[in-house]
């Protein structure tokens, strides 16, 4: 899987989540008691985020790097990186809600924790969340266990907290940089370990067609489709989601989750 390059965006990031408390001692992960809003159900009577706190175990998952779809040979994966974004996040679920689209979005601990509102939008719609880690370090699989524990363990902290309750179900490394430990650590929290066939790059700014050609050139790589949400300007990327969405419903495509 590629690597994306240097962002400074994410110092910017990193800056804003030094000095947050180790979200729960690096040791759990919170979730929710009765009532938490599931993410497959999209909410406790339309109304995320009615819970109360308290740490619980959670059933491990497996530990390899999925890619397969839910939906079988002729379902895709829609997963949306690096958010929530108060500009561009709005303006995806927008478009995703036009053609009846669920996707998985891979959001920044400190980015959900900024806009837990956002949050709570993607759950209501009914997308499941994924955690991206605290500071998108693309090279987590060169740092010690301690540092990929506190990133991944913290992120998913704050996200669940910014859900309103609603854990992510998805462990998706930054630029790929996943080692055995931060799989297995994921699994053993609920979390599989998500990766992608197809990297639309739409990260690069190359242009509306150029990002439709990728996706539609690379799709027989396999299901899962990379985009993004934040990082930059994506006029670009909701732009060609407004053609590829169509595009592989007309093909017969269905659109579903990674498998769990």
């Amino acid at each position: 899987m590629a690597r994306h390059g240097g962002r400074g965006w994410y110092g910017r990031v990193l800056a804003a989540a030094v000095g947050v408390t180790a979200v729960a001692a690096a040791t759990s992960v919170w979730t929710a008691q009765a009532g938490v809003v599931d993410a497959q159900r999209g909410g406790t009577n339309g109304r995320p985020g009615a819970s109360s706190w308290a740490p619980a175990r959670v059933a491990a998952v497996s530990a390899e790097i999925v890619h397969a779809s839910d939906k079988g040979a002729r379902g895709v994966n829609i997963t949306i990186d690096d958010g929530p974004d108060p500009t561009w996040t709005p303006q995806v679920l927008q478009v995703l809600r036009e053609y009846g689209v669920k996707a998985t979005f891979c959001m920044v601990g400190p980015q959900a924790e900024a806009h837990p509102d956002l949050v709570k939008a993607v759950v209501a719609a009914g997308h499941r969340l994924c955690d991206h880690s605290v500071s998108h370090d693309t090279t987590m699989d060169k740092k010690s266990e301690s540092y990929q524990k506190q990133e991944i363990l913290n992120a998913a902290a704050m996200i669940t907290k910014a859900s309103g309750g609603v854990r992510p179900l998805y462990y998706r490394a930054p630029g790929g940089a996943f080692t055995p430990y931060s799989r297995h650590l994921a699994a053993a929290q609920g979390m599989r370990p998500l990766g992608w066939n197809v990297d639309s790059k739409d990260f690069e700014l190359p242009g509306t067609g150029a990002i439709v050609t990728t996706v539609k050139s690379e799709l027989p790589n396999g299901p899962t489709i990379l985009f993004h949400d934040a990082g930059g300007d994506r006029s670009e990327t909701v732009a060609a989601l407004r053609e590829i969405l169509p595009w592989l419903k007309q093909q017969g495509y269905s659109f579903g989750f990674p498998m769990r």
